[in-house]
């Protein structure tokens, strides 16, 4: 009886993954009985990326079951996966606990998910996102709005470093984009069902396919603010910031990070002290980005003076500020100053990123997150929101990447060299295929991880997500760049902006590396044995 050619290739693509899988688990338990992730972090570091390529593979099987199409792209994906394993382990197999065959069983698999006439069969076929109709309409509102909005402004803005136009907050906010992670009961759309972080993924999506600078990075800050608020705010401070965050009449930025410790938050030293009716704020912030335009800061601040206590002296406060220019500004409170030093980028304009000087910067009793029960606690309040920001700055590299293709694809069809369009080459036909499949599998893992959230769950896999679509958005728009060759990179061409843009992805929402082995690597070693 003869087979079906898409179910023969769904059984290989699973076998494969499986082998993905195994080599992981084997890795895990060497690691677990060596020296660990901190000792060990060049296996550590390719462990965690490993293992996030593993989990993204394995939700592409799921999409493969969806029909013929899916399951050739699910195997073009899983054949990668694989190949990009074997470079890891390729000299370091006594550190991944596995032979120099381990990978031949996929011999057959490989041969075929990788031969060339298979990836250029499959170009410009990226494969249907299966949303259903709720989800497509979000999709196609967004679109839309990102389209006619924020595209007109996205390279002025780039290239002026300018800021984000107030018609696109103004616009924002008529459509709900600000209150998507907002309860119903304080003004904002969320149900509380997993249509609350489905949508999330999908607006996100669409506005950075617009802009990442002025579109998807506008929705980020109030939603991490949110969620913070959510978790540990007192009902008080609920009814009084979450309205105003979703009608967008308060914008918020984050204030996290500072210069000597940037993603070892629990070093932080920025100390807020204790004063007549509230706090006095005293140190400084970097990479604070939207701090001028923003109405309110949520800052992470020292409120035990003693250092032993690491994150558990940490507490979260809505540190109020007058709007200010996009250029730098200087505050003041009588003598108390707060001060905002522009940083130049080379990618992500129009938000702006401050370092921010506090001296003795007046916050009101009320404005301490959870009140006297949310001292200490700022370092949790402030991972709650974090682990919702990755998924979304996944969202943002997916917008990205997603934009890049669009671009690649048109311009391969148009370019002609040596007499045929560009598309016409095996090899640019091949290159868009596996941009377009690595684009699918992350945005459907994604989808995967929203939905362990509305749960209460999915923190690791929103951590993989991150790291996986981060580093994949740098290598699809640097493909999308060299399709366009020379005008590629001239800075007539959207493109340019999408590669410089896709370059932050894996700076911020946790750095790649403090990512990958203080995140990842350290709790796929604590899980089950």
């Amino acid at each position: 009886m003869p087979t079906d050619p898409a179910t023969d290739r769904l059984e290989a693509a699973t076998a494969a993954v499986e082998l993905a899988e195994s080599a992981v688990q084997r890795a895990v338990d060497v690691q677990r009985s060596g020296p660990g992730a901190d000792a060990d972090q060049v296996v550590a570091y390719d462990l965690a990326h490993a293992a996030s390529a593993a989990v993204v593979a394995r939700s592409m099987l799921d999409y493969a079951t969806r029909g013929p199409l899916e399951a050739d792209l699910a195997a073009a994906f899983v054949a990668e996966v694989l190949v990009d394993l074997g470079s890891r382990v390729a000299g370091r197999e006594a550190a991944w606990g596995v032979d120099p065959g381990w990978s031949r069983p996929a011999a057959g698999f490989l041969a075929e998910s990788r031969s060339p006439a298979f990836l250029s069969g499959l170009c410009g076929q990226p494969g249907p996102t299966h949303l259903d109709e709720d989800f497509e309409l979000v999709r196609e509102t967004f679109r839309r709005f990102a389209e006619e909005r924020v595209r007109p402004h996205a390279e002025e803005v780039h290239r002026t470093n300018g800021d984000v136009p107030e018609e696109v907050i103004a616009g924002l906010a008529e459509l709900g984009g600000f209150g998507l992670s907002v309860p119903e009961q304080y003004g904002g759309f969320a149900s509380g069902s997993e249509s609350d972080y489905m949508g999330m993924v999908v607006a996100t999506e669409e506005l950075s396919w617009g802009s990442l600078g002025i579109g998807g990075s506008l929705i980020t800050r109030p939603e991490i603010l949110t969620r913070a608020l959510l978790k540990g705010g007192t009902e008080d401070q609920k009814r009084a910031w979450l309205p105003r965050l979703a009608n967008g009449t308060t914008m918020a930025a984050v204030a996290v990070t500072e210069p000597d410790y940037g993603s070892d938050v629990a070093s932080l030293v920025t100390a807020a002290t204790k004063t007549d009716g509230g706090w006095l704020v005293r140190g400084v912030k970097t990479w604070c980005t939207f701090a001028a335009r923003a109405d309110v800061l949520m800052l992470l601040a020292r409120t035990d003076p003693d250092r032993s206590k690491a994150h558990r002296g940490l507490s979260m406060f809505i540190v109020e500020k007058p709007r200010a220019e996009g250029r730098g500004f200087v505050l003041t409170q009588g003598s108390r100053r707060l001060e905002g030093r522009p940083i130049d980028t080379l990618g992500y304009r129009g938000m702006h990123s401050y370092e921010l000087s506090f001296e003795d910067w007046f916050v009101p009793e009320a404005n301490l997150v959870g009140g006297e029960a949310g001292l200490g606690q700022g370092f949790y309040l402030q991972m709650q929101g974090f682990e919702n920001g990755r998924l979304q700055t996944a969202a943002r590299a997916l917008g990205v990447m997603q934009a890049a293709y669009d671009a690649a694809y048109r311009y391969a069809s148009e370019r002609k060299v040596f007499g045929s369009p560009i598309l016409d080459y095996q090899l640019t036909r091949a290159k868009l295929t596996k941009m377009a499949v690595t684009i699918q599998a992350i945005r459907q893992f994604a989808y995967r991880v929203a939905r362990l959230m509305a749960k209460g769950e999915g923190a690791l896999e929103a951590s993989m997500v991150k790291a996986y679509g981060c580093r994949a958005a740098e290598w699809v728009t640097r493909e999308a760049m060299q399709l366009h060759g020379g005008m590629g990179y001239a800075e007539e061409f959207p493109v340019s902006r999408y590669f410089v843009d896709a370059r932050v992805l894996s700076i911020f929402e946790g750095a790649d590396e403090t990512l990958a082995l203080k995140v990842i690597a350290r709790r796929l070693l604590e899980g089950p044995r």
